[in-house]
């Protein structure tokens, strides 16, 4: 029988809303350009509620819990220490549970097709595909695409989305320092080599992953190459991607004729401009696409989802005029309180831990405001059109 609804990309967030959609009772095909779902391997890292909005899927992806953050700047450091502890997941095994839920849900994931382009027929939406293995044509005639094929979503493109603006991230495994606890991430704030900053995360007890998030591919490489050998860290092997940089918020859905065509995951940039991390808000844009498409309009999951990314997207443009000096200050003014506020709240509740910092540290919102009235460091990531390749 022909499907409700097309998904193009088999990614995290693709596969997701497929499990979901299927669940729902929706007859949905999911098409991906690989042979195999087999994804280069990336680590991440996660707070909690990754487990609250996959609802117990994913679990055999969590190789690590991190339970206490160390901050580095300007030879200051502060350690936080976790209530409910990070998770470190492996992008591939996630994929393939992933893929498993929606397969058991009765969604069909059809490899080896690469999208091409969007037409319609008959009051339905076509899409173009192309086999991959030969070349050959083919036609899928649905009500509902979903495009779901990462930052450079060529269903955006097609259904008339603007492109989006991304920035790199390139990480190294390596062997874990013998002073570090493989339970504990590291993180440095160095403006001068990044307006984001390097991390440090243990994917096992002896080994991690270094990385980074730039502007220019090639420098951001040539960073994190400095940065390895000045704390005598030996690459075993790099990891690349490209990620989108959230500066508005982009309509998840547009019309085509009598049919929606609907982005999730990084092709709707649903990514922490913070952070730069998407995972987890990447699932609530599928829940929240989900929502609208069964219930025939957008929801409550999406505005709230949009007023979150809002918030990050304000705190991230006060962080890109920082200097170093802005940075220690802010270490020195992690009183008891402060730091009690970081433990209890994630990055992923940015209203309530905003709040609650700046009830109990003032001072904080003060060194920001006075950062970004005096200009540090123009915000050249939110504004980057052109940027170099990576290479790995």
């Amino acid at each position: 029988m022909s499907p409700d609804v097309g998904i193009v990309g088999g990614s995290a967030a693709g596969l997701f809303t497929a499990h979901l959609l299927s669940r729902a009772g929706k007859r949905v095909r999911l098409l991906e350009c690989a042979e195999d779902l087999e994804p280069k391997p990336r680590t991440l890292i996660v707070t909690d509620f990754l487990n609250e909005v996959l609802g117990g899927i994913g679990k055999p992806a969590i190789v690590n819990q991190i339970r206490h953050f160390e901050l580095f700047t300007d030879g200051r450091k502060a350690t936080i220490t976790l209530r409910r502890p990070d998770l470190v997941i492996e992008r591939t095994k996630l994929i393939r549970e992933l893929a498993a839920a929606a397969q058991n849900s009765g969604a069909e994931v059809v490899l080896g097709r690469r999208f091409v382009s969007l037409g319609q027929k008959k009051g339905r939406l076509t899409l173009n595909v192309e086999r991959c293995p030969d070349g050959s044509a083919e036609e899928l005639h649905v009500d509902t695409v979903v495009g779901a094929d990462g930052a450079r979503s060529r269903v955006a493109q097609a259904a008339g989305w603007p492109a989006q603006k991304t920035v790199p991230l390139v990480q190294a495994t390596v062997r874990l320092p013998q002073d570090m606890n493989p339970d504990t991430t590291r993180v440095w704030f160095i403006p001068d080599d990044t307006p984001y900053f390097y991390w440090l995360i243990p994917d096992s007890p002896n080994r991690g992953v270094v990385g980074l998030i730039g502007e220019d591919g090639q420098r951001t490489r040539q960073s994190l190459d400095r940065f390895l050998e000045k704390h005598e860290l030996d690459p075993l092997e790099y990891q690349a991607a490209r990620i989108p940089v959230y500066s508005k918020w982009i309509p998840v859905q547009r019309r085509l004729g009598s049919s929606d065509v609907y982005l999730v995951g990084d092709a709707a940039g649903h990514v922490k401009v913070t952070t730069v991390g998407g995972i987890v808000t990447g699932f609530r844009g599928a829940h929240g696409v989900v929502e609208a498409i069964l219930n025939g309009r957008p929801g409550r999951r999406l505005n709230a989802l949009r007023r979150e990314l809002g918030l990050h997207w304000f705190i991230r443009t006060l962080l890109f005029n920082f200097t170093q000096a802005h940075y220690s200050h802010l270490v020195d003014l992690l009183s008891v309180r402060a730091r009690h506020d970081l433990e209890i709240y994630t990055r992923d509740e940015p209203a309530q831990m905003l709040w609650r910092l700046c009830l109990h540290q003032p001072r904080f919102l003060l060194v920001a405001l006075r950062a970004f009235l005096t200009g540090g460091p123009s915000p050249r990531g939110l504004e980057t059109e052109k940027l170099g390749s990576i290479s790995s």
